[in-house]
């Protein structure tokens, strides 16, 4: 449980050391989110995260996802407004995927941190109704596998923006505010194994790496955004080690429009070198260590104005900020 104890850690002001949880009792939220850890029943099934693809944001077509949840009553604000898009640092120097290749090939040459199985994702994804101010839905999620081939699923309600503040979900498909660090779902799943990709390891030299995102996006010829669907859907995955780091910014480096802009910090605080695709009404930002090569964030913002769902060029669409 080391995983949920640190999530409810950063969730909760109350201590959450040990068996005793520390020397204070335990507040209302923490007192739901250990319910829902430790609880025997049957196991909560998690519902689909939002996420809007990037064939809607070329076609405008949007999904309702929340459209009338509001802080306290009718007469207040909506709840969690789209956050604002993360912006490159001014006068920054932007650094060629082609020269961050060479600098992550050799971190990669001791062959560390290597390929975990699972994932650790915060996300953001923007729900939109017509006639509806938009709203995000921030979630946290740790994925473990075991030895076993079964694997936990972990999915947290919390904003680092917001910490302690309410949180916006969808969880069911009826919107509504619970606690910063309430747990969503915690689900155990049965051994199963898989030779396809995503499921498959991920492998380690550029021409092998390519054809497994071409295989996760079922395309011969993946575009560059399909590529960059492909990046997200593999690293909900598996948390990639520094070879396969490596290998994935060199087929990055050659992916047609896919443009440095600069030093950027995510929204996790973490720097890193922000790398941008546009096209079809959106703008894609994928977040790389200048070090290393490794993934860390990809935002999808738009790029257009949208009146009928309340949204504006520069807005938000959906995140995701991966961590080890």
């Amino acid at each position: 449980m080391t995983d949920e104890l640190d999530l409810l850690r950063r969730a909760n002001p109350v201590p959450v050391d040990g068996p005793c949880f520390g020397d204070g009792p335990l507040d209302h939220r923490a007192e739901r989110g250990l319910e829902r850890l430790l609880g025997e029943g049957r196991p909560v099934r998690r519902a689909p995260r939002a996420r809007l693809l990037w064939g809607l944001a070329a076609t405008g077509v949007v999904v309702a996802t929340a459209a009338t949840a509001v802080l306290g009553g009718p007469s207040t604000q909506p709840a969690l407004a789209a956050p604002r898009p993360l912006a490159v640092r001014a006068h920054s120097t932007p650094v060629p995927l082609a020269q961050l290749a060479e600098l992550a090939d050799a971190a990669a040459a001791e062959g560390a941190p290597r390929l975990r199985k699972g994932t650790h994702v915060q996300t953001w994804s923007l729900g939109m109704a017509e006639g509806q101010p938009p709203v995000t839905l921030p979630e946290e999620r740790v994925v473990r596998w075991r030895a076993d081939d079964s694997h936990t699923e972990l999915v947290v309600a919390t904003d680092p923006r917001r910490p302690g503040r309410p949180v916006l979900t969808d969880t069911g498909g009826d919107p509504g505010l619970v606690a910063d660090g309430h747990v969503l779902s915690r689900t155990t799943y049965p051994p199963s194994w898989s030779d396809a990709p995503p499921d498959a390891p991920p492998p380690h030299t550029p021409a092998a790496l390519r054809a497994y995102l071409a295989e996760t996006v079922r395309s011969d010829s993946p575009s560059t955004p399909e590529l960059l669907d492909g990046v997200g859907e593999v690293l909900d995955h598996w948390t990639l080690g520094a070879r396969e780091s490596a290998a994935l910014v060199r087929v990055l480096a050659d992916a047609k429009g896919l443009r440095p802009a600069g030093q950027v910090t995510d929204r996790l605080g973490r720097p890193g070198q922000a790398y941008v695709y546009q096209g079809g009404g959106g703008r894609r930002m994928l977040i790389l260590d200048a070090r290393t090569g490794a993934v860390l964030g990809l935002e999808t913002t738009f790029t257009r104005d949208d009146p009928a769902y309340g949204v504006k060029a520069g807005d938000v669409m959906e995140y995701s900020a991966w961590m080890r």
